[in-house]
């Protein structure tokens, strides 16, 4: 891998205006907070993964419900771990991404299979949000048949135009040069994201209310004849729903590059970043919480697995297709939160390997964007290479789990726990070296069985095409 260091600025004495506007490390000056820090949170936390909680608690039930309260509480502690791991303890030196800190604290080798874990990940949930995106703007077409035509109707039509068109707008949003330009976008996602959810918890409450009383039993699906599913399909789903919950606290993958938006100090970026994840993550655990169990509560077992475009609401339809294109717009802003490390990595190495070739450097500057043909080619690729993977694996649920449980262990508790042992010199034996080994071990478990009844779910959801 090619180590790339920050550029070197030289100031002249008494040029207190370019000093001014550059950190420490000569790049231009950081001006993010821990409100703009909980809103990239938010954005990638209050996702397309809280849709598919209802369904989760359906198959999980009360290990669903643990899960999701201690996620929280693992993901918060794990994440402070990791915030601390910004700068380089031995030289104060700031990591400006996730496989940056794995290279200067733990070595060549860790921070190799560290950027391909990352990156496979993050391409992961480029390709589940172009689904969920694409089956939202498909919900509002179909509310309004059903709408017109009665819920009987089939109403059916293809995704792939809409994928299509969510593609294009990410062409274009992909012309924004870095993760700190791309706030604005992320601040109306996150206003996105309360609105949809709010939505589907209102009809859910609503439908619940409207039912008399709580659909849905405490151990989630029954087996045999009146769940419909046998004991072995009982398992796999509660291994699948272990791997959504995780899908839907996942924002480790970018939480470095979150924090290099960060203004300098004092307070330190790693204090600002412990007090946004905190804000943020209290937030949505409770709304979680509050959403997977009255979304199960309003349809029990037969709740769907995206509650919105599944169809267990039909009416008011405008308020339906309110949430569907809040949904849309939501994703099209977390897509880009997800890909900038992506599209980062990629043209600092181009960079680095063509530093006086202008189709890799040169730049025109048109509001937000900044324009080259080395971006413009390599995202818009990058953007078809993503769309062409959603047409061809339809299935959210599945994907979902599976993104969810092949990044949770590595990126969200192995990862941060051995870089943070290796910056404090935790001793081996230690209480708290023997704490944070029992965790990783805890949660490569989850992870394995999460991972596996993805797969499941997946090999099931290809048996109906």
């Amino acid at each position: 891998m090619v180590h790339i260091e920050p550029a070197e600025v030289s100031l002249e004495a008494g040029n207190h205006a370019d000093a001014a506007a550059l950190d420490d490390d000569g790049r231009p000056r950081r001006t993010g907070t821990a409100w703009t820090a909980s809103s990239y949170i938010v954005t990638a936390v209050i996702g397309s993964g809280v849709l598919s909680l209802p369904w989760a608690r359906g198959g999980a039930a009360r290990v669903g419900g643990r899960a999701g309260h201690h996620g929280g509480v693992r993901r918060y502690y794990t994440s402070t771990l990791l915030a601390e791991c910004y700068r380089t303890a031995a030289t104060g030196r700031r990591n400006y991404s996730y496989m940056e800190a794995v290279r200067n604290i733990l070595g060549g080798a860790k921070a190799t299979a560290c950027g391909v874990i990352q990156y496979t990940n993050l391409t992961g949930i480029a390709v589940g949000y172009t689904i969920a995106a694409s089956i939202s703007m498909l919900a509002i077409k179909r509310a309004g048949c059903f709408h017109d035509n009665g819920h009987d109707t089939a109403c059916h039509s293809s995704r792939i135009p809409y994928m299509i068109v969510f593609a294009v707008v990410q062409i274009i949003f992909s012309q924004i040069p870095d993760f700190a330009q791309v706030w604005w976008l992320s601040i109306v996602a996150t206003v996105m994201s309360f609105t949809y959810s709010g939505i589907g918890l209102g009809l859910a409450i609503a439908r619940t209310v409207a039912n008399g009383g709580f659909h849905g039993t405490l151990a989630g699906v029954a087996v045999g004849a009146a769940g419909g599913v046998t004991a072995m399909q009982k398992v796999w789903r509660t291994m699948q729903a272990l791997g959504n919950i995780a899908f839907a606290y996942s924002f480790s993958n970018v939480l470095i590059e979150i924090v290099d938006t960060i203004k300098a100090p004092p307070p330190s970026e790693a204090e600002v970043m412990k007090k946004a994840t905190a804000a943020s993550i209290a937030t949505t655990t409770a709304f979680y919480m509050m959403y997977g169990l009255m979304g199960y509560a309003a349809f029990g077992n037969a709740a769907p697995d995206n509650l919105l475009t599944g169809f267990g609401f039909y009416e008011p339809y405008w308020l339906v297709d309110v949430a569907n294109a809040a949904i849309a717009v939501h994703l099209a802003g977390a897509y880009q939160v997800f890909v900038q490390p992506i599209f980062a990595f990629v043209e600092r190495r181009a960079a680095a390997a063509w530093p006086d070739n202008t189709l890799v450097t040169g730049e025109l500057r048109v509001g937000p964007f900044a324009l080259n043909a080395l971006r413009l080619a390599w995202r818009m690729a990058f953007v078809c290479l993503t769309t062409v993977l959603a047409m061809a694996l339809p299935f959210f649920g599945a994907i979902v789990g599976l993104i969810g449980a092949f990044s949770f262990w590595p990126l969200s508790v192995y990862f941060p726990s051995e870089m943070y042992m290796k910056q404090r010199g935790v001793a081996p034996g230690s209480g708290k070296w023997v704490w944070l080994r029992a965790l990783a071990a805890a949660s490569l478990l989850v992870s394995v069985a999460a991972g596996a009844g993805s797969i499941a779910g997946f090999v099931g959801a290809l048996k109906k095409i």
